[in-house]
């Protein structure tokens, strides 16, 4: 924790500003304590030029980098045109080529039919608009969500998300969602999905005829647990079953996170509602995105709307990320290779420290070390960002410690953060031994 009162060498109080004008509940630079000035690729910079590489990346918000070259010019090239910035929902040359970009290089060659709506800008919005139509397509109000899953902080998201501290910050009953165990929460042995169909199908079971069933292929904030297809594929068939709409939370698991666009694709799933937010501009514009199949679009007009659900410049940069990355098969290939490096190199960190290493957790891009506890990863963090190295925490416990570093990170600079964070997991781990035998 910074202190806004230690003054440093070269300017007394730096965070006294953001003391005396921001509120208490500002988080993450808390645990970074820097002023932040500027960022390029995979570092960040303090005002006294100190770089950091960025194992987080606005928790999976920069999957390509900081201010990546093709996002960059496209959007200077619009700003300079005049381009339109804002628009509600009317059309936009911007909506269009970004919609023909969707289309065309995302939706098309992997054989998906959705109609894109596009909300307020952040995932949470995203997810209301997903609950709230599922709701109006079944008549029905309840939804089945899982333990752990996060799927944002606003009311309706809150209700479905697992983590008792969000939840607590509510002050008021979060309603209208079932919380049913995730793929191997009681362990390996005891299938989750048939405990689902089994209370859903008996008439005693207590559980109300849900309107939807909404899912993470890989939770982030939980503990980067891992769902399994055959997992995945039973609950879907659950849904279908019980007249439940089947939907993927993929707004930090999605845009290439975990290898491919889509976190769930080769899965054979088809889900009926995506919701998408994060890295879908590609360069950390406010967007959010909910796509629906076409025989679920029952909105009326303006019956879900947000004031910024027109942002352009976001469009921008969403096609040129795209048009990117993901015009053929290319970038994926690459991710899933660094992925791979991410893994092993990530083992050799949790073989080196058994004593504190529980073992690796997701998937892809979206790895992390199981260390235990917050006794651990807390220490952990503090030390690497000392060292040049930003990284946070997940799941239950804060005992994950989470890797989201850029998709496009070079190896050497994938190498170094982790030989950073090797270090510092060496050095918690010494002390730790040396206090038990203390």
């Amino acid at each position: 924790m910074y202190d806004a009162e230690t003054p440093t060498a070269r300017e007394p109080r730096p965070f006294a500003t953001f003391e005396r004008m921001e509120s208490k509940v500002r988080s993450y630079c808390r645990s970074f304590p820097a002023v932040f000035e500027r960022a390029e690729g995979s570092w960040q910079y303090d005002k006294d030029g100190k770089g950091y590489i960025d194992f987080l990346t606005g928790c999976s918000v920069l999957n390509y980098g900081h201010n990546h070259p093709a996002m960059k010019q496209a959007l200077i090239d619009y700003i300079q045109s005049d381009g339109v910035v804002h628009s509600l929902d009317m059309h936009s040359k911007a909506k269009g080529e970004f919609l023909e970009a969707l289309e065309s290089k995302i939706l098309k060659p992997r054989g998906m039919n959705y109609l894109a709506q596009f909300t307020g800008p952040t995932g949470a919005n995203a997810v209301e608009a997903a609950l709230k139509l599922a709701r109006k397509v079944t008549g029905r109000t309840n939804v089945i969500a899982f333990t752990n899953g996060f799927h944002g902080v606003t009311l309706g998201a809150l209700a479905a998300t697992g983590n008792s501290h969000h939840r607590g910050g509510a002050h008021f009953p979060l309603s209208g969602v079932t919380r049913m165990p995730y793929d191997g929460y009681f362990g390996e042995g005891v299938d989750t999905a048939a405990q689902l169909d089994k209370m859903l199908s008996d008439p005693s079971g207590g559980v109300d005829a849900p309107a939807a069933i909404i899912v993470e292929v890989v939770q982030g904030e939980g503990g980067l647990n891992v769902a399994s297809a055959e997992w995945l594929k039973k609950v879907e068939k659950i849904a279908r079953k019980h007249g439940a709409l089947f939907i993927v939370d993929d707004i930090q698991a999605g845009c290439g996170r975990t290898g491919t666009f889509f976190s769930f694709e080769g899965m054979g799933l088809k889900p009926d509602i995506i919701t998408m937010a994060k890295s879908l501009s590609g360069m950390g514009l406010p967007m959010a995105l909910v796509l629906v199949k076409p025989e679920l679009d029952q909105w009326k007009p303006g019956e879900h709307n947000g004031t910024f659900r027109g942002n352009c410049h976001a469009f921008v940069t969403a096609k040129a990320t795209i048009d990117t990355f993901w015009s053929d098969e290319t970038f994926a290939g690459e991710v899933q290779r660094k992925g791979e490096r991410l893994r092993k190199g990530l083992q050799e960190i949790a073989m080196a420290n058994r004593g504190v290493v529980k073992g690796l957790k997701g998937r892809g891009m979206m790895r992390g070390l199981d260390v235990g506890s917050s006794e651990i990863s807390d220490p952990v963090v503090d030390a690497a960002f000392k060292k040049g190295l930003i990284i946070e925490t997940s799941g239950a416990h804060d005992q994950i410690l989470k890797v989201l570093a850029p998709l496009n990170i070079s190896d050497a600079d994938l190498d170094a953060g982790l030989e950073i964070l090797s270090n510092c997991v060496a050095e918690v781990a010494e002390r730790q031994a040396l206090g038990s035998a203390a």
